[in-house]
């Protein structure tokens, strides 16, 4: 599972059949969209997406770690990262998944 890829452009190409816009203003619409999304992210606001999900900053505390190639110590700061929780709709047909 999760082996192939889905790209913007294959998005672009799947969305185009469907509607009478032009690829070029499809990318342009796909990518004001995501950046409204790092915007808001960026600004600390939980996007949601109903029917699919939720998108927000959460922080992760500090802590002592070790450099993997080296072994050395190392300290990581307090930093934010992005999270994603899907929508009751995705999540449960997640779940009907089988390999």
């Amino acid at each position: 599972m999760g082996e192939s890829k889905l790209t913007k452009a294959d998005i672009i190409e799947n969305i185009h059949p469907l509607i009478k816009v032009s690829k070029k203003d499809i990318h342009t619409i796909l990518d004001l969209f995501l950046e409204e999304v790092k915007k808001g992210l960026l600004n600390n606001r939980i996007i949601e997406l109903r029917g699919f999900g939720t998108f927000e900053i959460k922080m992760r505390r500090g802590r002592k770690a070790r450099n993997p190639k080296t072994g050395a110590s190392v300290e990581v700061v307090d930093h934010g990262v992005a999270v994603f929780r899907p929508g009751r709709e995705l999540k449960q047909r997640t779940w009907q998944l089988r390999k």
